[in-house]
């Protein structure tokens, strides 16, 4: 996969609304991740659906870790084959297809359930990550044929941020009208939940499945209809030989083409520990600073907010700073970050200590906490204009197919090395601190990367 010339890259007249049309798909793909996987469902199936919280955090692992796999396998080879039938939009819609029907699934799995329901709710989980992640492979590859390499940043980007909004919208609404106090009765603003829903069966909770499947029904729909596709190239019968042919070629040559191979690399772990940042954040603060669920909101709240701004302004650097540097500054924001939340504590802050019943160590983890929506959200909207610098345009999809395995190729790597040191060293402050390692290393490992801005 030889880096060409960016004249290649398609650079046709896309009319406004068909850019807007791809631009939705991250408004209406974000929820899932948002409510879903984060903040809703998630905690419910570990606290109520589940056994106990240990046996539901374990078994929704594992179920993510099935998906992951079967993610990292499939997403080079399925890329690969539709390069050579040419359209991506038949793929998204098979995906998106399988993605709705099944995270709408997840309302029929009720608290304490049966061991069949459990097993139930974890396949349609699976599912449903497979088919999102699926369906963003396949949009990503569009974005080469939309806008010239100089408006690549600033599309991506804005792509990223109106995803942030949309996932925050949802979760503001889901936490003010549905999701409700299991004792009190109700929403975090203090009204009965819409709908009727019962907050003794947790239907606000499990509504975010059917809520989920819905948004992103409606939202997805501009891209079918205004975007343009790719002209289709081959059959499917012939396209499926020819693709994996090309995608053998380009495994085994990968390694020669230094700087396609070194983002990959980079990106590996630099994604994983923006990924561990964003898991375990949230339950340093709860073990450390004691923080109460509402204060966990409004973290996810304010660093939702910053990185929307994150996103715009990534886009915005991406032509005056260059992509790669935006990556690299995003990258040494993120390790300030997490210098800062290793440093703070109920007694200290930067590792000195400060006077009892102090908030200034609440203040400076929700400082860090923006720090880290703002510089994660840039991180990730730059990625994409990134890979796009590396690999030839007809061939998008088996690229970012590459870039969904080495996203989920060592996806353990921040659990597992959290795990042991915390588990070592009996301390939760020094357990984080593999983040900070991993991306040390994706830092190091981008120095050989090419950018074109």
């Amino acid at each position: 996969m030889a880096t060409s010339d960016m004249s290649a890259v398609p650079t046709g007249k896309v009319a406004r609304r068909g850019i807007l049309g791809w631009m939705f798909f991250d408004w209406a793909a974000q929820p899932f991740h948002t409510l879903i996987i984060t903040f809703v469902f998630a905690p419910y199936f570990a606290s109520t659906v589940a056994e106990n919280a240990v046996d539901g955090q374990a078994m929704w692992g594992f179920a993510a870790g099935i998906g992951g796999f079967a993610i990292a396998i499939l997403s080079p080879i399925l890329g690969a084959i539709s390069d050579a039938t040419g359209p991506r939009k038949p793929w998204i819609f098979g995906f998106s297809l399988l993605a709705i029907l099944a995270v709408f699934a997840l309302w029929f799995v009720t608290p304490n359930a049966s061991d069949g329901l459990i097993l139930f709710a974890l396949a349609a989980f699976v599912i449903a990550l497979i088919g999102f992640e699926f369906a963003a492979v396949f949009n990503n590859a569009m974005m080469p044929g939309l806008v010239s390499r100089e408006r690549l940043g600033s599309l991506s980007g804005n792509a990223w941020a109106l995803g942030y909004a949309g996932g925050l919208i949802c979760l503001i609404a889901m936490l003010a009208l549905m999701v409700a106090d299991p004792v009190s009765g109700k929403t975090l603003v203090g009204l009965d939940p819409i709908f009727g829903l019962d907050h003794t069966a947790h239907e606000g909770d499990r509504a975010s499945g059917p809520f989920t499947a819905l948004w992103y029904l409606i939202f997805v729909i501009p891209l079918f209809l205004f975007t343009p596709d790719s002209e289709r190239r081959e059959r499917i019968y012939g396209a499926v030989s020819d693709g994996l042919a090309e995608l053998w070629r380009t495994v085994r040559n990968i390694s020669k083409e230094r700087s396609l191979f070194s983002f990959l690399l980079s990106s590996m772990f630099y994604r994983d520990a923006l990924n561990g940042l964003y898991t375990f954040g949230g339950i340093y603060a709860v073990g450390v600073l004691g923080w109460t669920t509402i204060q966990l909101g409004v973290f996810g709240i304010l660093a939702s907010i910053t990185g929307i701004a994150g996103c715009i302004l990534a886009g915005w650097a991406d032509t005056r700073i260059g992509t790669k540097r935006v990556v690299s500054i995003s990258i040494a924001l993120l390790i300030v970050a997490s210098t800062l939340v290793i440093s703070t504590s109920d007694t200290e802050i930067l590792f000195m200590p400060i006077a009892e019943g102090s908030g200034a160590a609440d203040i400076m983890f929700y400082c860090a906490g923006a720090l880290i929506g703002a510089a994660g959200g840039a991180l990730q909207a730059s990625s994409r204009p990134l890979l796009v610098d590396q690999a030839e345009p007809e061939r998008m999809g088996e690229a970012f197919g590459l870039y969904a395995l080495s996203g989920r190729a060592t996806a353990f790597l921040a659990p597992w090395g959290i795990g042991v040191m915390t588990v070592a060293f009996d301390s939760q402050r020094i357990g984080i601190t593999p983040i900070l390692i991993l991306f040390v290393v994706g830092m190091l490992l981008l120095i050989p990367v090419r950018s074109r801005t």
